[in-house]
């Protein structure tokens, strides 16, 4: 059974409730939920932060043995900003994919560039929460594709 930990960061406690019109009226653990039923075959741990620091150590834990087969992280505005988080995935073994639920690029401009993305195995963006399960399906069917995610 491969297990997964998906990190969110910062405001994403709030989904649900802050900006519906961007990223939907469903909670987290609504979704989440949805996520575990999906996949009942994969271990699913999830936790928030909205603590840079708190985040870099999240990624640590889960980045090194066999314990997780990969992490999906998105690290919300900090994607825009942490060059701390570029290196923290960049210093540990397990893959990470870096999600968004809005497609950044057709926002702000200072949403437009990532300081995480090249450290990443992957990005997967602008399909709201259904990013979150196109990762999970990466990271399965990595060992099926004998490629990196």
């Amino acid at each position: 059974m491969k297990t997964i930990r998906i990190i969110n960061g910062p405001n994403l406690n709030l989904l649900g409730r802050r900006e519906p019109t961007v990223y939907g009226n469903a909670s987290f653990g609504e979704y989440l939920d949805t996520l575990r039923t999906r996949y009942p075959q994969c271990l699913i741990h999830y936790s928030q932060s909205n603590i840079e620091g708190e985040l870099i150590n999240m990624i640590h834990e889960a980045g090194f043995g066999n314990t997780y087969a990969g992490i999906i992280l998105n690290a919300g505005a900090y994607t825009h900003t942490s060059i701390a988080l570029y290196d923290a995935i960049n210093a540990v073994e397990t893959p990470v994919v870096e999600v968004h639920i809005s497609n950044v690029h057709s926002r702000e401009p200072f949403r437009h560039t990532s300081m995480i993305s090249a450290a990443c195995t992957g990005v997967i963006l602008g399909f709201g929460t259904d990013s979150y399960r196109l990762a999970v399906e990466a990271i399965l069917h990595a060992d099926a594709t004998e490629t990196d995610i």
